[in-house]
């Protein structure tokens, strides 16, 4: 077992728009992997690799990848608070024996699972979810109250999310990330959204409501601008 080995199992890590999602190796999957010539984690491959360039996918890998879903509701409370109700699901998560999902301190409250399928054992620790034994097809969700509105000059406001990332060591892998936000009855109106909608990053604006896709590899922020309603 050498020292490279130990490098790249400390590189292992899921960012995902102020979560992070931190995944070990059980003792023989580190043996496993460690006297393999792979430098990558089990299921990709050297071609796959991404090393932090952010590129939107044109179309979706051939085989399921981790695929992040938020759903935020923005309320007129929002407005003076900041604070947005929150419920996230993570889908295909990578297999592993032990995974945390960290939400950034004070920033996250009244964390609470509200599903966790093909997973072990799960709970809440403070600011974080605690996952054993993460198995094919596991499906996580849980609900809180995020931080995520900022209010600006001129009756403006921006909520920003990222980054967005699933990461090993030096390398990026293709990843999902979905957002639902909902700011009926606030009298918001969308100004911008950043990135710009292109193939691979889909921006669907409805009545009082957007929806985000975005299919890609590297690093991904997102910012979205809203004009509070002229009385």
């Amino acid at each position: 077992m050498n020292s490279y080995g130990k490098i790249l199992l400390a590189g292992l890590l899921l960012l995902a728009g102020g979560s992070v999602a931190s995944q070990e190796l059980s003792q023989e999957e580190l043996e496993r992997w460690f006297e393999s010539d792979d430098p990558h984690p089990p299921g990709q491959s050297a071609a796959n690799v991404n090393e932090g360039s952010l590129v939107f996918l044109p179309q979706p890998p051939g085989k399921p990848v981790h695929h992040h879903h938020n759903k935020l509701v923005i309320s007129e409370l929002s407005l003076a608070t900041g604070w947005v109700r929150l419920q996230q699901c993570h889908d295909n998560m990578d297999e592993f024996s032990r995974v945390q999902v960290l939400f950034k301190k004070g920033r996250i409250r009244d964390l609470t699972i509200t599903r966790a399928e093909n997973i072990s054992e799960s709970w809440v620790e403070g600011n974080s979810v605690q996952l054993r034994d993460v198995q094919a097809g596991a499906q996580l969700c849980v609900s809180a109250w995020t931080r995520a509105l900022e209010s600006r000059d001129g009756g403006r406001f921006t909520m920003q999310n990222g980054p967005f990332m699933r990461k090993f060591l030096d390398g990026y892998y293709p990843m999902r990330v979905s957002m639902d936000i909902d700011y009926s009855g606030t009298g918001l109106q969308l100004v911008s959204v950043s990135p710009q909608q292109q193939r691979g990053f889909e921006v669907d604006e409805r009545s009082e409501g957007i929806n985000v896709n975005a299919w890609f590899e590297g690093r991904l922020n997102t910012e979205l601008m809203f004009r509070a309603a002229v009385n």
